[in-house]
């Protein structure tokens, strides 16, 4: 091979590998972008990693709606809502308020909302999963349906909504 080629070649690799990392990097930015437009941050994020390798004590609230959670879910989770979300179900449910407490949706915007009526009502130890459930599927963790059997498939809330969902089947009503 000339040197020319392999040059050539070198710089191929070097750019689809840069492009790998920029693309990449560009998803995870603009999602955070989307986060700070609609959230405050008044509740701490936790990422996959962190609530994976971290501690096991959580108590995970899915606040999707009942169609989303039945589609999918991850293992353990307890299906709170948004739209019909109970706080005095909650607190029944988890008196305990210094319960260490994982709020998830799809992506990170409708489980801040209930966090903070957590927040509010007394708890202490909350914290919003970073991307949601999309950002664990992404990172190739396991969810379940509502048989308790694990499933690809994510409930995406709409088309507008699925471009954040990378991995797994993408459903719609």
């Amino acid at each position: 091979m000339n040197s020319w080629f392999k040059t050539y070649h070198l710089k191929t690799i070097i750019y689809v590998i840069v492009l790998g990392v920029s693309v990449s990097g560009f998803s995870q930015k603009t999602l955070t972008k989307l986060l700070e437009k609609h959230n405050t941050e008044s509740i701490p994020y936790i990422t996959v990693e962190e609530l994976e390798n971290g501690d096991k004590d959580f108590i995970l609230l899915d606040s999707r709606e009942n169609k989303e959670y039945q589609t999918s879910h991850i293992k353990d989770a307890i299906c709170v809502g948004y739209d019909f979300f109970n706080l005095d179900s909650i607190t029944k449910t988890l008196p305990n308020k210094d319960s260490k407490i994982v709020v998830y949706c799809s992506v990170g915007i409708r489980s801040e909302d209930v966090a903070e009526k957590l927040k509010k009502a007394g708890y202490n130890n909350i914290y919003n999963l970073y991307g949601g459930i999309f950002e664990w599927k992404n990172a190739d963790k396991k969810v379940y349906n509502s048989k308790k059997i694990e499933t690809d498939s994510i409930h995406t809330f709409s088309k507008e909504w699925s471009k954040w969902l990378r991995k797994g089947t993408k459903v719609y009503d």
